[in-house]
């Protein structure tokens, strides 16, 4: 079944039986406008403009991809255009919370119009949501109420200024929260570290896994079940280093460990390490080390 797309702001709040949006290209309403869901509520959604959202106590769960997220305890999500959802839900709505929508096209001659795409987080899956403590969600919960007077009061010349300016410090402290969310949520995090060391030692200790060419960031995401941008912001935060970095670091690794202790030859040492070519892997080990395989070799032995 294809999933419902709604073009315009205008077509969702009709669809949540919301008043029209006062600004076609913006809105911000409280959750709780949204009083129940349709009977026949799609199992798909998709949208043309961007959402954040701040949740609290819903007796309700967000399907995204292949994954469930519950907002019992509260967060506040990111959703860019043309990502999947859908919201399921067994009786009337009972949340709270605020709902910001914006059209892309309002960012249009703006420094957003550019910078939006800097914001990794509305990349992330929606289990990987930003849970706020007490003082962080007064800070967003009074930006978003002076989005939501600006939208309600009578549009002029300063509004769109105005309310780009309060959108960027939104995603501004969003950032900063992230940041602090890699780092306050240690033990998770410490067992992502874990599991990824143990990913990598186990496809690059395993001749089999050759076949399918040089692990990825993909491929390594899904494994962990964490969107790929997610997890590369996590690891840039906790150890300096990115997915990519510590995959090379690790296929580095093997890499010495192989031309100082086996005979086999340089191309075949690639081979082994998912290469379909020498070049290519003798090209990433000398920008890694400085040296060639076969001076690495040399100067082992």
């Amino acid at each position: 079944m294809q999933p419902i797309r709604f073009k315009t702001i205008a077509q969702y709040h009709k669809f949540r039986n919301l008043e029209g949006p006062t600004h076609p290209l913006i809105s911000i309403h409280r959750i709780e406008d949204i009083k129940k869901l349709n009977d026949d509520e799609p199992q798909r959604l998709i949208q043309d403009f961007y959402m954040v959202a701040l949740k609290h106590n819903v007796n309700a769960t967000m399907q995204y991809g292949q994954q469930e997220y519950d907002f019992e305890e509260g967060a506040l999500i990111f959703l860019a255009p043309n990502q999947l959802y859908a919201i399921q839900a067994d009786s009337d709505l009972t949340h709270t919370g605020w709902l910001l929508l914006i059209h892309p096209d309002f960012f249009w001659n703006t420094s957003l119009a550019k910078n939006i795409k800097n914001y990794e987080y509305f990349d992330y899956d929606i289990n990987e949501a930003l849970h706020l403590s007490e003082k962080e969600e007064k800070t967003v919960i009074n930006i978003l109420q002076n989005i939501d007077e600006e939208c309600s009061t009578n549009i002029d010349k300063f509004s769109k200024a105005v309310i780009i300016s309060h959108l960027e410090t939104l995603l501004n402290y969003a950032d900063r929260f992230y940041h602090r969310q890699f780092i306050t949520r240690e033990k998770q995090n410490h067992e992502i570290l874990v599991r990824l060391e143990k990913l990598l030692s186990d496809h690059f200790n395993d001749p089999k896994e050759s076949i399918n060419g040089i692990i990825t960031v993909t491929d390594i995401s899904a494994s962990l079940n964490i969107s790929p941008n997610y997890l590369s912001g996590l690891l840039t935060v906790l150890t300096g280093k990115s997915t990519q970095q510590h995959i090379h670091d690790k296929l580095i690794e093997k890499a010495k460990e192989r031309l100082a202790i086996s005979e086999l030859s340089i191309s075949e040492i690639a081979y082994e390490l998912g290469f379909d070519y020498s070049q290519s892997f003798s090209k990433l080990f000398k920008s890694k080390t400085n040296l060639t395989p076969s001076e690495f070799r040399q100067s082992y032995n």
